[in-house]
């Protein structure tokens, strides 16, 4: 199996193709040990220099701490993945961890609805994730995730993209935050 890996906008994630299926059912990230039971998972966030991990369905990214170098961590990352396709896994999570299934109104419907379609395939190419949490007097929360969470680019791209995307659809919208 040969994993490739991609860059990302954000200069401290790199995206890691395995070309195998990665999530069974979402996209989520991790950043404490003991928030999942997944030995690969918990095996890359105990790689030093590691500060949490985006599992998309086809990907995995990586976001290391400022101070250490990506040829300290990359190598390693690899081999791990190797190591669990390795032991005849398909996919590394089967069900879905964190989503939480609440009833939307109608406007939130709308704006989850042009959040998956338009924005959330792009902001997957750049290894992240973008997840609606709220609208509440015309601010739509989104929580960005992987790539996105720290990346130098994500203030303009929330404002310049996402949000005016948004308003250009539902005009209720009027303004774009990352929690």
């Amino acid at each position: 199996m040969f994993v490739q890996t991609e860059t990302t906008p954000n200069p401290n994630s790199i995206k890691f193709l395995p070309g195998k299926i990665v999530s069974n059912s979402g996209s989520f990230e991790v950043t404490r040990k003991d928030e999942i039971n997944n030995e690969l998972i918990k095996n890359l966030l105990s790689v030093d220099g590691v500060e949490g991990i985006f599992l998309g369905k086809d990907f995995i990214s990586i976001n290391k701490y400022d101070d250490f170098s990506w040829d300290d961590i990359k190598h390693i990352v690899i081999s791990l993945i190797n190591d669990f396709y390795a032991t005849g896994k398909e996919f590394v999570i089967d069900k879905n961890i964190n989503e939480i299934t609440k009833d939307l109104k109608d406007i939130e419907k709308k704006i989850v609805k042009i959040l998956e379609q338009k924005i959330r395939p792009a902001v997957a190419k750049d290894g992240g994730d973008i997840k609606f949490k709220e609208f509440k007097d015309g601010i739509v929360k989104v929580q960005l995730q992987g790539s996105c969470s720290g990346c130098p680019s994500s203030t303009m791209t929330l404002k310049q993209g996402v949000q005016n995307l948004l308003r250009h659809y539902i005009p209720e919208v009027k303004e774009v935050q990352a929690v």
